[in-house]
């Protein structure tokens, strides 16, 4: 299929490369050209703006930072609306309030044209391994149109329901993926505060019963800290804030979610949120008198 891609950050760096690798035309576009370089040369083509990458797809998949970068790449003269064709689908794939892509989906509709919210969960490392999933909202008929292509980047797909459950979803998985990981660190820190190694603590918990596939790739960070974060404490907390902030706009509790966000905060005073948020271990360290 002839695909479009907006975003070619960590993640649209590593899905880009499945599709061509599954023979789809991709045509891409990203804020800064040099990032697509890499893809340009694997077989990617260039288009000069949202708008000129929608008009030559059949699916365009977005996947940016936040809300507002959203609607910069969707909406406007130059945005994705104004060249996406009526039989075409637009996915968006970033982790954003549920609200905005609702609001999205909405201009997308009153144009007469078909927006769902497609967020993807995993990481770059399961991106490659062929193992993240991914959840859609929105209308049905889209989604069994494009599910054969979410297979190409993901072995796991889910229909969620109507427009903005995706992404409700997801912002409930990132919820539960940075507590564990608070968790995670905690543990380790009470293991080895207790005279158990902490290279011996780590494995023994990814050998337990509360081993998770985030644990698996992201607890060794204990022990040697990649120089390249998966996503630092700034990028992470940027979801924890925005799950709190669905969670007071819903009445939900999130108690665990809110004490986790305070260890974020005790990254960001420490001058430790460039690394990836797995760093709360040093927090945890610190504050036992570990050395």
């Amino acid at each position: 299929m002839d695909i479009g891609w907006i975003g070619l950050g960590d993640m649209g760096s590593v899905i880009v490369p499945r599709l061509l690798d599954a023979g789809h035309r991709v045509t891409g576009w990203n804020r800064t050209e040099a990032k697509a370089e890499p893809l340009l040369e694997r077989g990617m083509a260039w288009g000069t703006s949202p708008r000129d990458v929608a008009a030559a797809s059949e699916i365009v998949f977005s996947i940016v930072t936040d809300g507002a970068a959203v609607r910069a790449v969707a909406l406007g003269d130059d945005g994705i609306v104004a060249g996406l064709a009526p039989d075409a689908v637009y996915l968006d794939m970033s982790t954003i309030d549920p609200d905005v892509s609702r609001e999205v989906a909405s201009v997308f509709a009153g144009n007469g044209l078909v927006m769902v919210d497609a967020p993807i969960s995993g990481s770059p490392i399961t991106v490659g391994q062929g193992s993240a999933s991914t959840m859609v909202g929105g209308d049905r008929a889209a989604y069994e149109r494009v599910e054969p292509v979410l297979y190409d980047i993901g072995s796991r797909v889910s229909y969620i329901g109507p427009s903005g459950t995706a992404a409700q979803m997801k912002v409930a998985i990132n919820l539960t993926l940075i507590v564990e990981m608070v968790a995670f660190c905690e543990s380790v820190a009470l293991a080895e505060k207790g005279g158990v190694d902490r290279a011996v603590a780590v494995d023994a918990m990814l050998k337990s019963v509360v081993a998770s596939p985030v644990m698996g790739y992201r607890g060794p960070f204990i022990l040697d800290m990649p120089e390249t974060p998966l996503a630092d404490v700034t990028l992470q907390q940027k979801d924890m804030v925005l799950a709190l902030e669905v969670a007071r706009r819903q009445g939900s509790a999130a108690p665990l979610g809110a004490a986790a966000n305070e260890l974020l905060n005790a990254c960001r005073g420490l001058g430790i949120d460039h690394r990836d948020f797995v760093t709360v271990f040093d927090v945890y360290r610190m504050m036992g008198g570990l050395s």
